[in-house]
């Protein structure tokens, strides 16, 4: 069959699965996140060799992000969902009384999942947990640029689903081309901002919903107060975790001027105590996914900005942890997303500085404050718009399902997450239902100036 025959086939059976109203009943969306949930476990050791295949990733950080996580929301999912489904009550205006009011959360119907290359599972099973628990059918699109890992997926999937609820479509560019012309309820995209607004422009044809999951550069501001050991152990984690390819990794630290060589030597030491001497040799430690991301991310690094690092290998995408001082706010590491392991360290000497160089840049998916002061907190807070973050610790908001993941601006539209992720996938119906046993003439004409009065005093 051919790719548009397929994709055409695979719609129409789905919209009758879901016309059905099979998805619905609770009992069902539980059987759905139950086999998800016994297929991830059953493919654990697939999924982390897949990871390592295409990204050169430990076995410690593939089990961590692209197993742990995605069974973390589907474990969540299947115990909060009778409370999800559960419309929530809300009091009615005394105009519109005898009557209860409620929101009910709807499933949206036929849903695209488009997955990156990064965190492969991960970014593909997180949302679908939410999918499939608020009662919908998907087409998922893994990333062509990790193909061990689109393997697993389309495998895992099979086993766990029929087609008609939930169905892979693997292929490159041609493929997710096909796939954004047709019309689906919700499209979800996880990647860069600039298929981002392709995405956007697509779900916008069809007047349909989009959530975007994208990036930016996401700042790290160190003050004098902060506890620089620690800060220098959690920034070195956050950047270099999964080879610094990461959506809410720390892109750059803004660090107050008067301990800024004193946490630079810190993160220097840190590094070899994460990695060792010889970091290629680390089993902790990947690689770039491909050539093209790996020659994009050597021309950021400017051999007199290296404080330690800036090794690399082309034949076996290895990159160095990289720090890099003396960056200036024009230089070229500073003018994109580095989504590789270069950690440009900046000193200011005032939090107003620090802002106006983050304002350089479009809104940030994540933001990162180490501190000691609450008035620091509150100042950056109020000032800077990101999606989310942490105080003291980096990419921790990521792995807690009670947060909402989002970004604000060109860094993303929507959620998800846990709750959020339920909502993300439904649609917030609001119905009111009135009593019968009384029919006030208060509502209806002639509107006499006593009616009137009264419907003032009622409406305030």
């Amino acid at each position: 069959m051919q790719m548009n025959e397929r994709i055409d086939a695979l719609l129409a059976s789905q919209s009758t699965y879901f016309n059905s109203g099979a998805t619905i009943p609770q009992k069902a969306r539980e059987e759905h996140l139950q086999s998800l949930l016994a297929a991830l476990h059953k493919f654990e050791d697939r999924i982390v060799e897949a990871c390592h295949v295409d990204l050169g990733r430990g076995v410690v950080e593939a089990r961590a992000s692209d197993v742990s996580l995605p069974v973390g929301e589907a474990t969540l999912a299947l115990r909060s969902l009778r409370a999800w489904m559960r419309p929530k009550r809300s009091l009615p205006p005394l105009v519109n009384l005898p009557a209860v009011a409620a929101v009910h959360h709807r499933p949206l119907g036929l849903n695209l999942i488009v997955a990156p290359w990064n965190y492969p599972f991960l970014l593909m099973f997180g949302p679908l947990v939410s999918c499939i628990a608020a009662g919908n059918v998907a087409i998922l699109k893994p990333s062509e640029l990790a193909p061990a890992s689109s393997r697993v997926i389309a495998e895992l999937v099979g086993e766990a689903f029929d087609e008609a609820c939930v169905a892979v479509v693997e292929g490159g560019i041609e493929v997710s081309q096909a796939l954004l012309a047709r019309r689906f309820d919700h499209y979800f995209f996880t990647g860069s901002t600039r298929v981002g607004r392709i995405v956007a422009k697509a779900a916008a044809e069809h007047l349909a919903r989009a959530t975007l999951e994208l990036g930016g550069k996401s700042p790290t501001i160190v003050t004098a107060s902060a506890n620089l050991d620690v800060a220098a152990r959690r920034i070195v984690m956050g950047k270099f975790f999964n080879t610094g390819q990461s959506c809410v990794a720390p892109d750059y630290v803004l660090v107050e001027r008067q301990v800024h060589d004193e946490l630079l030597g810190r993160v220097v030491r840190t590094i070899r105590e994460f990695f060792g001497p010889d970091p290629q040799a680390s089993a902790d430690y990947g690689r770039i996914v491909n050539d093209t991301h790996f020659d994009r991310i050597v021309r950021l690094i400017d051999p007199s900005k290296v404080r330690c690092g800036g090794v690399h290998d082309r034949g076996k995408r290895y990159i160095e942890p990289t720090v890099l001082t003396n960056v200036e706010v024009d230089d070229p590491i500073m003018q994109e997303e580095i989504f590789g392991p270069l950690l440009p360290m900046i000193a200011y000497d005032d939090l107003v500085d620090a802002i106006g160089i983050i304002d350089r840049n479009p809104n940030p998916l994540a933001l990162y404050i180490f501190t000691a002061d609450p008035e620091d907190e509150r100042k950056i807070g109020d000032r800077v718009p990101f999606g989310g973050g942490c105080i003291n610790t980096t990419l921790l908001q990521f792995t807690d399902p009670g947060l909402p993941l989002g970004g604000i601006g060109s860094s993303g539209i929507g959620h998800s997450h846990g709750f959020h992720g339920f909502e993300t996938f439904s649609h917030r119906q609001g119905i009111l239902r009135a009593a019968t046993f009384i029919d006030p003439d208060l509502r209806y004409p002639p509107y006499t100036a006593r009616k009137q009065t009264w419907i003032r005093r009622l409406m305030g």
